[in-house]
């Protein structure tokens, strides 16, 4: 299969499960004849002490053959076959059975196998047309003995020359934080026990050649697309041979498969490219051909949480409306502390009925003032969570998950509602219909502020339950959407804890992080564009002092961070001065004259000397237009930094690039000291006209680059001579 750059020769001669010949650059005019003397070239030389023959792990790889790494599945009839032996019974390709080569374009190979009279097996390949492979596998048990599976992991395989690994950690409010280590002999293993994705989950595990940056080196990535306890792991065996690989994590007894039951793998995906922003770019286009589509013409979004907290008064929140949409914002959502008991955190959570003494004529009010004001109007909730006290767990404490008679330890005053039960997931989600069907709501704020520890069903002796909340919750995401066609959702979790691949095939946007700190979003935008576009991550403009940290910075460094996202506010907008309130027009209007841009472009991040220096844009498909930030995080060494260079360009066109500042904080002269910013460098011109160069030269020869105080950024604007003007 081949697709976008990318081919995948996959070998399944003598019955055996699908192994990857080739993944990594396209192999243009592949015949049958050359594919299967490359299958047989690659054969691994038997070494030293090997088995015979070596080895070639499949997708799904098997210990009977004498793979000595992670096998792809685990588990037992009770202690009695526990090392599968499969044969392909059927292939198809792009859902017809065939028997020899199969070329194709973008397509689907679908392998049956059997282990005697005991397992069934299905392995789904997958080439996207963004040159993304995909993998899942399904396991169904023909015996009349139960099963108990306690791992199914796929594994794509890695060159020798992918020696260097990146993937990420993070906490609470600093998610997305980079971490690089050589890939050596023996397993480096991410674990996620979480119950959701975690603020530390390895994200995107990728291996590349040493040095890989943004533009530069092989790379081979996978994303284990799953919003439970899941795995990411790369591996090194003693005969050199590397997989990359990742599955659902399962608890001990978690899937029981009895006569004719299956389980099936969340997909694995992997990317090839060469630099981050390739690898970047294949998940952008996967996620932008998702049905229905994610447009780039979102509307600005006003938060109220970070403005009033729990202190919900009509009259500050309808004054806050008129503010909003006098700025030009579209979306306006209230969040939490509308039900309930819920005055503060430690009450009411998983009561979803609007409090009659905070909310005597219900939500109506505030909603019927939003929507005549030109907004839509959204709403937060937290489905999956309650509170000990609250209506819901005095009724039902049953409903909360646990492994034993006593519940586990808190995090948030909340413990876990088990989805997993019918009784409570159709309560929930009837409370959750019925507040929709009443107010006229067009977005929702899905959030789950807590891990899931020891999560277990109470009317099962404490069994685990992880499994099944994961899968009810994706149900519950479908339900809801089923019934309300054109609600948006956006998944929240303390931040950006359940950000993955699974959810967004049901959710419309993330939040990033709860830290909306510009100097800390910098960083955690910046990566989380490795797998989500920009159009799906909620950036917001903070407040002057930052709830989270309580650094300060100006609206221009706030603003110019918040663009390269889904923009919104978090700010008490009565709090801003007459100054501050027209510069937020201002970069609302120019958020809005860029939205098509900013939010569909193609991203590029350039690799620099300095890691306080950021340089990072989005460049139109056809190459017409770009947007650059420059961004300075702290004092600098040497001060200006080097040349400024900018990628993603066509070399042969010729683009004007020039400073763009946006009101009247962000007036700068050129090669002057500008408010906040320092030094311009001569090419602004005397009205920052900007300079006309080649994309070739901005990216090979390069710009002087300004002097930019820590916690600012500059933009550049960069316009191709005779194009089409923007919207």
């Amino acid at each position: 299969m081949s697709a976008a750059g990318v081919t995948v020769l996959v070998d399944l001669r003598d019955g055996r499960l699908p192994a990857i010949v080739h993944w990594g650059a396209e192999l243009p005019g592949l015949d049958a004849a050359e594919a299967e003397a490359l299958a047989d070239a690659a054969e691994p030389v038997l070494g030293s002490n090997n088995v015979e023959p070596v080895p070639r792990p499949s997708v799904l790889p098997e210990h009977h053959l004498g793979w000595t790494g992670r096998p792809g599945i685990r588990g037992s009839y009770q202690g009695r076959g526990w090392s599968p032996f499969f044969r392909t019974t059927v292939v198809r390709v792009n859902g017809e059975p065939v028997d020899g080569f199969v070329a194709s374009g973008p397509g689907v190979l679908e392998v049956t196998a059997t282990d005697g009279d005991r397992l069934g097996l299905t392995v789904v390949l997958e080439l996207l047309p963004s040159g993304l492979l995909r993998a899942n596998a399904t396991l169904t048990n023909h015996a009349d003995d139960t099963y108990q599976l306690d791992d199914l992991v796929l594994a794509f395989p890695a060159p020798a020359e992918a020696a260097e690994l990146l993937d990420f950690g993070g906490r609470h409010n600093f998610e997305r934080r980079p971490q690089r280590r050589p890939l050596t002999t023996g397993t480096h293993l991410r674990e996620n026990r979480k119950g959701r994705t975690g603020a530390d989950s390895a994200y995107l595990l990728h291996a590349g050649t040493p040095g890989f940056g943004f533009a530069d080196g092989a790379i081979w990535a996978v994303h284990t697309a799953w919003s439970g306890n899941h795995t990411h792991y790369a591996e090194r065996v003693f005969t050199g041979e590397q997989v990359l690989g990742g599955g659902e994590l399962l608890l001990p007894g978690e899937v029981r498969l009895g006569a004719g039951e299956s389980y099936r793998s969340p997909w694995l995906y992997g990317a090839f490219g060469t630099g981050l922003d390739e690898v970047a770019r294949r998940f952008h286009r996967h996620l932008r051909a998702r049905e229905p589509r994610v447009s780039p013409d979102r509307p600005v979004t006003l938060n109220v949480w970070e403005a009033v907290y729990f202190e919900h008064d009509l009259d500050r929140l309808l004054d806050l409306a008129e503010r909003a949409a006098a700025a030009g914002v579209e979306r306006y959502v209230l969040d939490d502390g509308w039900f309930g008991s819920r005055r503060n955190d430690h009450a009411g959570l998983g009561d979803w009925v609007v409090s009659a003494d905070v909310w005597p004529r219900g939500l109506h009010p505030l909603i019927d003032r939003v929507r005549k004001l030109g907004m839509q109007f959204g709403l937060w909730f937290e489905p999956e969570m309650v509170n000990p006290d609250s209506d819901l767990a005095r009724a039902h404490p049953e409903w909360i998950m646990a492994a034993r008679d006593e519940w586990p330890v808190e995090s948030r005053h909340q413990q876990v509602l088990n989805l997993g039960l019918p009784e409570a997931y159709e309560h929930v989600k009837g409370q959750i219909l019925a507040i929709l069907d009443e107010y006229d709501i067009g977005y929702v704020k899905w959030d789950h502020n807590r891990d899931l520890i020891e999560a277990g069903t109470q009317p099962l002796g404490g069994r685990p339950g992880v499994h099944e909340q994961t899968l009810a919750f994706y149900r519950l995401l479908d339900e809801i959407r089923a019934a309300h066609p054109g609600l948006e959702i956006e998944s929240c979790s303390s931040g950006g804890a359940r950000v993955d691949l699974g959810v967004l095939e049901r959710t419309d946007r993330v939040w990033v992080s709860d830290n909306i700190d510009p100097h800390d979003r910098q960083s955690m935008l910046r990566w989380t564009t490795q797998l989500v576009p920009p159009e799906y991550l909620g950036a917001h403009i903070a407040s002057g002092a930052s709830h989270t940290t309580g650094r300060r910075h100006d609206l221009g460094f706030r603003a110019a961070t918040a663009i390269f996202g889904h923009l919104g506010i978090e700010w008490d907008l009565a709090k801003a001065t007459e100054a501050e309130s027209r510069e937020l027009a201002g970069w609302i209007a120019f958020f809005k004259e860029h939205r098509g841009l900013l939010l569909g472009g193609d991203l590029v991040r350039m690799d620099t000397a300095d890691p306080n220096v950021l340089v990072h844009g989005v460049v139109s498909p056809d190459h017409d237009h770009a947007l650059f930030a420059l961004v300075t995080l702290d004092s600098v060494a040497p001060d200006p930094p080097g040349r400024l260079r900018l990628r993603g360009l066509d070399p042969a066109r010729r683009y004007r690039i020039r400073p763009r500042f946006v009101g009247a904080a962000q007036s700068a002269p050129s090669h002057g000291t500008g408010a906040g910013f320092g030094t311009g460098p001569a090419w602004w011109g005397a009205a920052n006209e900007g300079v006309t160069l080649s994309g070739a030269a901005l990216e090979h020869a390069g710009l002087a680059f300004p002097r930019i105080r820590p916690d600012q950024a500059v933009l550049c604007s960069v316009d191709a001579l005779g194009a089409t003007p923007k919207e």
